[in-house]
């Protein structure tokens, strides 16, 4: 009798824009517990970074369809996580940009090109990005952002401080995305609560009526919910879920072990 082995079929590589994805939910959520954690608003990242509050808010809920290109994702990330006090340039690395390869076809190998060596043709491949990305900040250029003049002088002298000691020698990319510059939207949710799990717990999420999310999640996981009316929040280890109301401070939602729901109305004052 003759046996036969079946081998595993080994599990598909995630794609290029997945593991993007994948990542940037996972460093938002560290950028906005970070932020939460120094009671910083987003309004006051806003003035330190120079970056739209959509872009910001965009970044720590992980939604890449609402940012730009890969490249400045990451630039936006760094100036972001330097803001909070973090090493922008290390932590912004975790986020993959991918990478093109220029490839020369038989053809060429007569001409004048296909005498280049590998060095030539790295400096080549970076001139034609950095006329892209020239190409692009020029026609961004004419969108405009400033400060409304309602804030507070406090609120200006915190937000300089944080500016302050995010101050480093600019580059080539920084340049690049204070050229970036977009008009922010406003939610049209009146409801919102922002949930981070210090320990895994059960979770159920119901808005206006509608169970959005039940099961258990994982310590470590960031997840934000919005409605128009209202939003209830019930967790079995109460003690292990921060919860935040509509962008404020998240605070922890009860006793370790103990059941706890919390339901929150668009008049609710937090």
């Amino acid at each position: 009798m003759m046996w036969q082995i079946q081998k595993d079929k080994p599990e598909p590589t995630p794609s290029l824009e997945q593991q993007r994805s994948e990542k940037l939910v996972e460093m938002g959520a560290q950028l906005w517990t970070s932020r939460l954690e120094q009671g910083l608003s987003l309004e006051e990242m806003v003035i330190a970074t120079n970056i739209p509050r959509r872009l910001l808010q965009a970044i720590e809920e992980g939604n890449l369809k609402e940012l730009p290109e890969p490249i400045y994702v990451q630039g936006l990330i760094r100036q972001f996580a330097d803001a909070l006090g973090f090493n922008g340039a290390e932590f912004s690395t975790g986020f993959p940009i991918g990478s093109n390869r220029v490839n020369l076809t038989p053809g060429w190998r007569n001409s004048s090109l296909g005498q280049l060596r590998p060095f030539h043709l790295y400096v080549l491949y970076i001139f034609l990005i950095v006329c892209s990305v020239s190409g692009l900040s020029q026609l961004l250029n004419s969108a405009t952002w400033q400060v409304s003049s309602g804030q507070s002088q406090q609120l200006q002298q915190r937000a300089s401080l944080l500016q302050s000691k995010a101050i480093q020698k600019p580059k080539a990319q920084d340049l690049q995305l204070d050229k970036y510059i977009l008009d922010s939207a406003e939610d049209t949710q009146k409801v919102q609560i922002g949930v981070t799990l210090k320990e895994k717990s059960w979770i159920r999420v119901v808005a206006d009526g509608t169970i959005q999310y039940e099961g258990e999640l994982p310590e470590g996981t960031h997840r934000i919910w919005k409605a128009q009316e209202q939003l209830t929040v019930k967790a079995r280890n109460a003690g292990g879920v921060l919860v935040s109301v509509n962008k404020k401070q998240a605070k922890q939602m009860g006793e370790p072990g103990k059941v706890k729901e919390v339901t929150i109305a668009a008049n609710t004052n937090p």
